[in-house]
């Protein structure tokens, strides 16, 4: 795709699509995991497996934000033409992925039972999250190559690929999730066995398309190595990246913590809509996606005047999808909800819960869309400050506030939309702040920019 020239809305739509679809098909397939627990092993192992998501984002978000700046990075030489220093980003990449993934699982084994300890995890359950999480952290390094896989293709325009390999590795985990509970009777492990084996079938696709194909993002393994310079680029884009999630994630432990306080039910009924939920906040983040590989490529190109209409094309974008699938979630809430439980405590809760953040969930969108333009840039530290001020420490500041004044389950959850518009607010004053920069040593094209 020739993203440097020609109409934006089309190209941006038509690459999005394929992540949007990749994203909600992961989260179908993570889902499948709750689903057939809860439907097959009872509430508790539902809560079990629901209780470790934000935490596993803690342990995991540092790493996968250096995933940012290698998609970053190798945009910005792509669109410049330099195809030397493309391969030499794409060897580099591979490998702090494997270095990366050897040490979040590592971390994740030995650290999950305290952690989960420290949040205070119903004690019913706490036992089965532990043995969910340290089967999980198996195939982390797996997960780390495909995601580091993944940006490198679309940071060239390829969105498709990575998408086709995760709807093969995500039917394998649904047939062995409904093989290893049902037919073997394992439970909370069955489905984390499920999950590994996919996510090493992922990576092993993701890397023969990167060995097979052609020019500069063909991955050589005589040639894999840590280039010094296209490290240090690399960290400095997704360094702060990965110090968002990671902060962010902080804020969502202590969340879930609060969530903890109310019991496993609780528990149960918020990761069954965090889950339905889901399905809303990752297809924007397929903007995300495509505001820092149009904006990285263009800055490549010294084509500054298409990263104002890439802007405005992922805002009218980030509208029209909370319209329609934040409207179809809250319509059909109580019916999405069915599909994880029958038990109607946990539905009618996690409706209260859906409802509550379904009001004002394009916040979240601007929120974590911006910060895909300001990195295309070359400007990452701003969308970090912006996150940690404007949600981390807000979250904080609202559970030692108003949560602590009216400990009710409505006034823990309008704790994301507040904290959303906050950062939203900060995400997009960054945006305009890097803009100005840029056009400082700007020198206007002759070519117009076409929606």
């Amino acid at each position: 795709m020739d993203m440097c020239s020609g109409p934006l809305f089309s190209k941006i739509l038509i690459f999005a699509l394929p992540i949007m679809a990749m994203n909600i098909l992961q989260l179908l397939f993570n889902a499948a995991d709750m689903v057939v627990v809860g439907r097959f092993s009872g509430s508790e192992a539902l809560g079990a497996v629901g209780a470790t998501g934000s935490l596993i984002n803690l342990i995991v978000t540092l790493f996968m934000g250096l995933s940012v700046g290698t998609s970053v990075i190798v945009a910005q030489d792509y669109g410049a033409g330099q195809q030397e220093a493309v391969s030499r980003s794409v060897h580099t990449s591979i490998a702090i992925s494997i270095i990366g993934g050897l040490v979040v699982m590592v971390v994740g084994i030995v650290f999950c039972e305290p952690l989960l300890k420290i949040m205070g995890t119903p004690e019913d359950i706490i036992n089965l999250s532990v043995l969910y999480m340290k089967i999980y952290f198996i195939g982390m390094p797996a997960t780390m190559v495909y995601n580091f896989g993944a940006a490198i293709l679309r940071a060239v325009g390829d969105s498709r690929r990575p998408m086709y390999y995760l709807v093969i590795a995500g039917i394998v985990n649904v047939i062995l999730n409904l093989f290893f509970v049902i037919v073997l009777r394992m439970s909370v492990a069955g489905v984390a066995w499920a999950t590994v084996i996919s996510m090493y079938i992922s990576m092993i696709l993701i890397m023969i398309c990167l060995y097979r194909s052609d020019g500069a993002i063909q991955f050589i393994p005589q040639k894999m190595n840590v280039d010094r310079q296209k490290l240090k680029s690399i960290v400095k884009i997704g360094l702060p990246a990965g110090l968002q999630g990671l902060l962010f994630s902080i804020s969502n432990v202590l969340i879930q913590s609060a969530v903890n306080s109310f019991g496993s039910v609780m528990v149960a009924a918020s990761s069954a809509a965090g889950n339905v939920e889901s399905i809303v906040g990752t297809s924007m983040i397929a903007y995300y996606n495509a505001a820092i590989t149009f904006t990285g490529q263009n800055m490549g190109a010294k084509k500054y005047d298409r990263i104002d209409t890439i802007a405005k094309v992922c805002t009218v974008l980030i509208f029209i999808t909370w319209i329609i699938l934040g409207g179809a979630t809250w319509i059909f809430s109580k019916s999405l909800l069915g599909l994880f439980t029958s038990d109607p405590e946990i539905i009618e809760l996690g409706m209260l819960r859906i409802k509550v953040m379904m009001v004002a969930f394009f916040t979240c969108g601007m929120m974590n869309v911006y910060p895909g333009l300001t990195r295309g840039m070359g400007y990452s530290l701003l969308p970090m400050f912006c996150t940690l001020v404007g949600a981390c420490l807000m979250r904080i500041v609202w559970l030692a506030t108003f949560f602590t004044w009216y400990p009710t389950v409505v006034m823990l959850f309008a704790c994301y939309p507040v904290t959303w518009a906050l950062a939203g607010i900060g995400q997009v004053g960054s945006f305009f702040y890097a803009r100005r920069q840029i056009r400082r040593c700007y020198v206007p094209e002759a070519e117009p920019v076409n929606l």
